[in-house]
């Protein structure tokens, strides 16, 4: 705010207009959000608080403003802390600062022709073309074993972590691309989702329009994922010999197919906050969803235990949260059984594969081969530095977390 509001205020400061930046309003229910899109500071406000906002930002001095309040509303407002709070959100211009009008942003017009409808009836036939052949070939089939297809397990490592990077920004690139085509900014960061490094993108300014327009940008990861399969199979199936079998390039294409798949799948273990997650809460209109039904699931036990106390106060929570809470909580047992389905079905099979030739090489001593041996060590070197990497992450998370509040609109 201000240096003359943040003194004490007299009757002249109080009769003065406050300068406020540029701002948005998005009525969403009973609340509406405001906030500024060039830095994307966003506010909750009851639908009066967000009236009593527009007041000051077209003129209205504070008092002018409170009585109006109190005029229609019937009740008083505290307008010198209703001034700090709207200062800590930075929506209050300091003398001679220019307004802070949202930016245009970069790529707009490609993030449009993206998901125009004709782009989108490429998809449907790129989707479907790739569905026709792993439906008709029996050697293009989306299974663990595609992963090996080298029996030197550090290169199996290296062209996966490698290859998939170009999927990765796809994923990211279409988040940005989908929330561009509406003019809102995007972040990019990595962070961690259990054990895997994972990139995100950062969409807060999400919040600022209406809830229809937020689905696409949410999916769109998704859809990336699954062209990227597509594209990737198809070409596996291009790369024949002669003899119409896969050549190696063919079976890194496979496999390659088959880490976009699981990561596709992963996005339904919505308890990791994934895709899927933070679409149910734009769609059940959600503030922290995830926190509320963990601990309305522990409630629960609580009472199935037969204690009279339980251990959170469920008033105390958002009134979408509560609601939804209800029926989410159980939607968490679910994606916790599809994690432990997916781990029993693929990964723990692929891990004990994986594990047995390192082992085996190991345990055959001097019937093993130098270079066996080496790959087994460097494979083994490489995971400790990814959980090194991941130690690192979670360490620099923990510090930014002390000093910003958590973004809701993350697409990984």
């Amino acid at each position: 705010m201000t240096e003359d509001i943040l003194t004490a205020p007299t009757a002249s400061e109080l009769d003065r207009p406050v300068a406020m930046h540029a701002l948005v309003f998005q009525a969403d229910g009973d609340e509406v959000t405001v906030g500024r899109r060039d830095i994307d500071s966003y506010g909750v406000f009851p639908a009066e608080g967000a009236e009593l906002i527009r007041r000051l930002a077209a003129g209205m001095t504070p008092r002018e403003a409170a009585g109006w309040y109190h005029t229609v509303y019937g009740e008083r407002v505290d307008i010198m802390d209703f001034l700090l709070a709207l200062d800590e959100l930075e929506f209050v211009r300091a003398p001679g600062e220019p307004a802070g009008e949202a930016p245009q942003v970069r790529w707009q017009r490609l993030g449009i022709a993206a998901f125009s409808p004709p782009a989108v009836l490429g998809y449907g036939v790129l989707l479907t073309w790739a569905l026709v052949v792993i439906v008709r070939k029996p050697d293009i089939d989306l299974d663990f074993h595609n992963l090996f297809f080298s029996e030197s397990i550090l290169v199996v490592s290296a062209v996966l972590i490698i290859g998939q990077i170009p999927g990765l920004f796809l994923h990211e690139g279409f988040h940005a691309l989908a929330a561009r085509r509406l003019g809102l900014r995007s972040r990019f960061a990595i962070s961690y989702r259990l054990y895997y490094i994972v990139f995100e993108t950062s969409l807060d300014g999400l919040v600022s329009v209406p809830r229809k327009q937020r689905y696409l940008p949410v999916l769109a990861g998704m859809l990336a994922d699954a062209l990227w399969a597509a594209v990737l199979t198809l070409a596996a199936d291009f790369c024949r010999m002669a003899d119409g079998s896969l050549s190696m390039a063919g079976k890194v294409l496979l496999a390659l197919a088959f880490s976009t798949i699981a990561r596709f799948c992963w996005q339904c273990f919505i308890y990791l906050r994934t895709d899927l997650y933070v679409l149910i809460s734009v769609v059940s209109g959600c503030v922290d969803l995830d926190s509320t039904a963990r601990k309305a699931l522990r409630n629960r036990f609580d009472r199935l235990r037969g204690r009279r106390e339980v251990r959170y106060d469920e008033t105390s929570w958002h009134p979408s949260d509560r609601s939804a809470a209800k029926w989410y909580m159980w939607l968490l047992l679910v994606g916790s059984s599809a994690m432990i389905f997916w781990l029993t079905l693929q990964v723990i099979p692929a891990f004990y594969h994986l594990l047995t030739i390192v082992l085996g090489r190991f345990a055959a001593g001097t019937n093993a081969t130098t270079a066996q041996l080496t790959d087994s060590v460097v494979f083994l070197s490489a995971v400790f530095v990814q959980f090194f990497v991941i130690a690192l992450v979670m360490l620099r998370d923990r510090r930014q977390a002390r000093t910003r509040p958590p973004q809701q609109h993350v697409m990984t």
